[in-house]
């Protein structure tokens, strides 16, 4: 497919190249309308060019699209406004001039005449209601056209402009109504081939109608007693959109789920976007090469692309039996030389102890235990490299303490090896850095952790026993996870037992292999020991992390690039490293908490996932080939400065079903219906450890051995790529800036951090040149919407790295502390690594409270509204936090203690408090006075003093000074002070409910006075007000300088003022596309100083634009030679970057 993908955000139109896919072009089109729609002209195939027109709002737009490489875009002609909403728009085809058939939100429609940009013709249809959507059928001629409505009635009326019936006063007649829908109908489409009409509606169910012909010559308008031949009930919210591609049916709900329909049942179900929906849905106008393309673009602002194989029949729960095998209790993939799921292999093991491998199509017996190994039995299988061939070496313990280790090759030249006395809990293999050895651990009854090395030959097995671990006394004292890794010079092993704790075991002093000669030394050191019959001390932990991931038990321990990850049935991830204490001593630390999605609460461990959809992983051999030395690099460097985390894939069970989940696109990469957790299963990967969309899962169910059908490409037929990555899939409610990183080659990247209804948190990377927008992170710690956030960032010399202390809060009165490392490489790509430094919730503070039965219990609903830093100290930072239960709240975070403790508490306003905003006052003494200004629902804003000694020793109870602002609550509040010679000089601007904007001056003065309570004196200079500053409550301020503010309201005008001696001015506006702006970020503009120039940019939604034509929606240019510019970012419903000059 040659053709690009088109979407709109705002006003903003990109074009997305296929191969590879990539964004190529952007062009803000309708300026101060949102685009709904894009209609190609049929013209000459040949043409250079093609012509398309752009609808939405009122206004239409004529573009051409350049097919060169990359694709380019440019406008054609200048827009054309019209009187009403416009619903669809279509080409005239029969006729050479451009004319455009345009049906209207007031079920009429008009034939326009985009050359000399006059109406030639108007017409209304007699049921003169309200139309949802609506689809025009035009061809060579008005009188050809015909019209689809979508009424407020939740009916489908057919007439054609082009008949007026006399009776009915001009207007046109309804030809045909189709009822049947609940609820108001969102989108139509036709499909000419089958004569077939479909109808999305607000009832969550999409209806069939056998139509018949539609338009054409003479302007048909179908059978005259249409019938419904299905009504499809799938979705489980609105169906916003529907297609039509030959005798499938493609739906888009509100949902987030796009549907394939066949027969009246769903053939596949396509995820991809955050909670939102999906509102935009694009199908290929014919299949090719067996493959259906579809286009999806959903309310967090993403765009995603999938080509499906048509003859496929199911997306998921597609199962396979390996024929008949009695009572399968274990089963193991074996990995091969050639990764592919027709060249996999399984082994299996029996109730009857009975071990078959499943090759060729059918079962084989490898290995026959005696009855011991009978009723119960564990297996796990290591497949070793000797030369250049695998050989796999099964283990299987029993009940008994009997451990059976074999080739799968030579099962007659096993090894019977004893764990104890009892049961056999777990067995874990762990991988030799050089060919031909393995390191075996079986757990047994005893809390004993038994180990062996296993040399391999192709037939032959030799086993050395090991020094045990002892693990730590607990009711489940048995090992899940293991692996081996080096730690400067000491080999160490990093463990997980059933009782949910992380242990740290150091093997050897002066261990600087894992192999070679060191590795022989310690084989015949040992091997001596045991001939002496020396007694060898149990090796115990020499760091735990206790119960951190529940009573369910830790599942598994992965290393990568330094960093451990570790996955338990307690629905979280670990990642965590290892250092040096002050004791010398290594020492495990977590550094942060990934949790997966609601309900997923057994995860069994993580994959590593490319960098990039669509793009191809590297190879895994030379990895694999210098493990040792990758892993002796990495883990050297304990600094969290030299550690970077990956992204990864959540592997585990939701409910009833095997889920590969994506923890920063928030969507399931697999999906297999297995019966739940508590069983026997493997997944196959292509690539061992990563997850590169190409899996297949084997598992054992009601006894039976059943595998999903071939991989996710090859059998499902579905291959996916995100063209543009989804934000939020709700509202953004809050925003901050933390700083700009630079690469080596001048790539520039703007980092932004917000927070959503979707209670997450997103690390956003924007570059203001090119208009990329990169996903860092996205932090899932919240319970509920986050409504607050702030920093305090540091950037070094060559600003190629960021470190900054980010703190969000909420609802649930919960407060979450990060530490973000964020750098950036020789090419500009990008990097995150998340530290949580600290978490608090109130109703967990009022339990450790003394005398809590004399008090009142604080409010578990109490959501934090607003949030500024009030000091800064080398060891803690005080914010201060407005809340909804009325009360101004202090708190100091201290990321060496990992802590955050509340300070203070006022009810002063005794209603909910919107806003704080904070500024530092210096005397010609250097003493600092921290003041706080906190802003309520009743109009007033109150100033409180807290010098450094009053955070630590006496606080205020009473604020030093009201201001009476508004007659409304106050949603927004921005501070600048002026230090003068004698006083200071604060300008303090608010935005109100009302949308008016406030700018109170005040005058400060420091005295000498004992009390430190009295001494500022403040006066009320001056108060000005703009009634109507915007149409809607204003919602979001800052102030550039003492002189010039920029607001935002859900009005989506962007607003310049400046403060003058006369009062409050009105500078310019900016027409915003986002809906329901809540938050906005202002910063200015640093000039390239190779180039001395700045690039314009607008970001819609998230959408990403990068060439000069975006400038359309940015304020006008005269003269630019000594004017300041700089950056809005504007959060709501979306987000979106307006380059302007002030």
């Amino acid at each position: 497919v040659h053709s690009p993908v088109e979407s709109s955000e705002g006003p903003v139109l990109t074009v997305y190249s296929l191969h590879p896919p990539k964004s190529c072009s952007s062009l803000s089109v309708l300026q101060h309308q949102r685009i709904h729609g894009i209609r190609p002209r049929r013209g000459d195939a040949k043409a250079p060019a093609q012509e398309k027109s752009v609808f939405g709002g009122k206004a239409v737009r004529l573009i051409r699209l350049h097919p060169l490489d990359p694709f380019q875009l440019e406008t054609i002609r200048p827009i054309m406004e019209l009187h009403d909403w416009i619903l669809d728009v279509r080409w005239m085809s029969g006729d050479p001039h451009p004319f455009l058939c345009i049906a209207l939100a007031h079920n009429s429609a008009l034939l326009l005449d985009t050359e000399t940009e006059t109406t030639l013709f108007r017409q209304s249809c007699s049921e003169g209601c309200l139309l949802y959507s609506a689809l025009v059928l035009a061809h060579k001629s008005w009188s050809d056209t015909v019209i689809v409505g979508g009424t407020v009635f939740n009916q489908l009326v057919i007439w054609k402009p082009g008949d007026v019936a006399e009776s009915l006063e001009s207007k046109s007649p309804v030809v045909r109504r189709l009822l049947g829908h609940s609820g108001v109908i969102f989108d139509i489409s036709y499909s000419q081939n089958e004569g077939v009409l479909a109808s999305a509606s607000d009832d969550r169910s999409v209806r069939i109608w056998q139509i018949g012909n539609l338009g054409g010559n003479g302007g048909q308008c179908g059978n005259q007693n249409p019938v419904c031949l299905h009504v499809l009930y799938g979705h489980q919210a609105r169906v916003f959109s529907v297609r039509l591609l030959n005798s499938k049916v493609f739906s888009a709900g509100e949902d987030g789920t796009c549907l394939m329909w066949d027969n009246g049942q769903v053939i596949q179900t396509l995820k991809g976007h955050r909670a939102g929906g999906v509102r935009a849905l694009a199908i290929s106008s014919e299949s090719c090469e067996k493959a259906i393309w579809v286009a999806s673009g959903g309310a967090d602002g993403g765009v995603r692309l999938w080509k499906l194989g048509v003859k496929q029949d199911q997306v998921e729960d597609n199962e396979e039996n390996l024929k008949d095998l009695k009572f399968p209790i274990v089963i193991c993939t074996l990995d091969s030389e050639e990764s592919t799921w027709s060249n996999c292999r399984f082994l299996v093991c029996t109730d009857k102890g009975g071990v078959y491998e499943y090759t060729n199509k059918k079962w084989e017996l490898v290995w026959q235990g005696p009855p011991e190994f009978q009723s119960y039995c564990l297996m796990e299988v290591a497949s070793v490299k000797i030369k250049e061939s695998l050989v796999h070496v099964c283990a299987v313990g029993n009940i008994c303490g009997s451990v059976q280790v074999f080739p799968v090759a030579n099962p007659k030249g096993g090894i019977c090896l004893v764990a104890g006395n009892g049961k056999i809990h777990s067995l874990i293999w762990q991988k030799g850095s050089a060919d031909g050895g393995a390191w075996l651990l079986a757990s047994g009854s005893d809390g004993l952790v038994y180990r062996w090395w296993v040399e391999v030959t192709k037939r032959e097995l030799q086993v050395v026993e090991m020094t045990s671990f002892e693990l730590p006394m607990c009711t489940k004292r048995w090992l899940t996870a293991a692996i081996r890794v080096h730690l400067i010079e000491d080999a160490a092993w990093v463990c997980g037992d059933r009782r949910g704790s992380l242990l740290l075991y150091q093997e050897c002093q002066n261990a600087t292999m894992l192999s070679g000669e060191e590795q022989t030394l310690l084989v015949k050191s040992t091997m001596e020991n045991l001939a002496n019959k020396v007694k060898i001390q149990e090796l115990t932990p020499v760091s735990a992390l206790f119960g951190v991931h529940g009573k369910q038990g830790v599942t598994s321990v992965f290393e990568h690039s330094g960093l451990f990850y570790s996955t338990g049935r307690d629905g979280c991830v670990r990642i965590f490293h290892s250092k040096m204490s002050e004791s010398q001593e290594y020492i495990l630390e977590v550094l942060r908490v990934q949790r997966a999605c609601k309900g997923m609460e057994w995860l069994e461990k993580i994959l590593i996932l490319e960098t990039k959809v669509g793009q191809e992983v590297k190879p895994l051999a030379a990895e694999n080939k210098e493990s040792t030395e990758i892993n002796q690099l990495c883990l050297k460097n304990t600094d969290k400065q030299n550690v970077q985390e990956a992204r990864f894939a959540i592997v585990g069970f939701h409910g009833s079903h095997f889920v590969v989940w994506d923890p920063v696109r928030q969507e399931r990469l697999l999906s297999v219906l297995c019966g739940g957790g508590h069983r026997s299963w493997s997944l196959w990967t292509d690539e061992k450890g990563h997850w590169t969309e190409n899996g297949a899962l084997a598992f054992i169910k009601q006894g039976a051995v059943l595998t999903s059908e071939r991989t996710l490409k090859e059998a499902n037929g579905k291959i996916g790529w995100s063209l543009k990555e989804g934000i939020h899939g709700r509202g953004i409610g809050c925003v901050h800036r933390l700083g700009r990183i630079m690469s080596q080659r001048n790539a520039c990247w703007e980092i932004v951090v917000t927070g959503g209804e979707d209670t997450s948190v997103t690390i956003l990377a924007l570059n203001p040149k090119n208009g990329e927008m990169k996903v860092l992170g996205v932090l899932t710690d919240h319970i509920s919407s986050v409504r607050a956030l702030t920093a305090v960032a540091k950037q070094d010399v060559g600003r190629t790295a960021l470190s900054a202390l980010v703190v969000s809060a909420g609802g649930r009165a919960q407060i979450q502390c990060y530490r973000l490392l964020i750098g950036c490489g020789e090419w500009g790509e990008t990097s995150c690594q998340v530290i949580q430094v600290a978490a608090h919730r109130l109703d967990e503070q009022w339990e450790r409270k003394r005398n809590r039965h004399k008090m009142v219990k604080m409010d578990p609903e109490t959501r934090y509204m607003s949030m500024a830093v009030l000091e800064q100290t080398p060891d803690s930072l005080i914010l201060a936090l407005a809340c909804s239960d009325g009360a101004v709240r202090l708190f100091s975070v201290s990321e060496v203690k990992h802590h955050i403790e509340l300070l203070w508490e006022s009810f002063h306003h005794q209603r909910c408090v919107l806003s704080v905003a904070t500024c530092c006052l210096q005397d010609t003494q250097c003493n600092r006075h921290q003041l706080l200004f906190s802003a309520a629902t009743d109009g007033q804003i109150a100033v409180w003093d807290f010098t450094s000694s009053s955070l630590s020793n006496q606080n205020p109870s009473t604020p030093i000074f009201t201001i009476p602002a508004h007659q409304s609550g106050i949603n927004s509040l921005d501070i600048y002070p002026v230090c003068l010679i004698d006083f200071h000089h604060v300008t303090v601007a608010s935005g109100g409910d009302d949308g008016q904007l406030t700018v109170s001056q005040i005058k400060i003065q420091i005295v000498d006075n004992s009390d430190p309570q009295n001494r500022l004196l403040i006066n009320l200079v001056n108060q000005s007000c703009i009634p109507l500053a915007h149409a809607a409550p204003l919602t979001s301020l800052k102030l550039l300088n003492k002189n010039q503010i920029v607001s935002a309201s859900c009005d989506q005008r962007v607003c310049l003022w400046r403060i003058g001696s006369a009062g409050i001015h009105h500078q310019r506006a900016v027409c915003s596309h986002v809906a329901d702006a809540a938050a906005l970020a202002v910063w200015e503009e640093e000039y390239d100083q190779k180039s001395g120039s700045s690039a314009e940019v607008v970001f819609g939604d998230g959408e990403e634009s990068g060439n000069k034509n975006a400038g359309e929606v940015c304020t006008e240019k005269s003269d630019t030679e000594g004017a300041e510019e700089g950056y809005v970012l504007i959060c709501g419903c979306g987000l979106q970057l307006i380059h302007v000059l002030v």
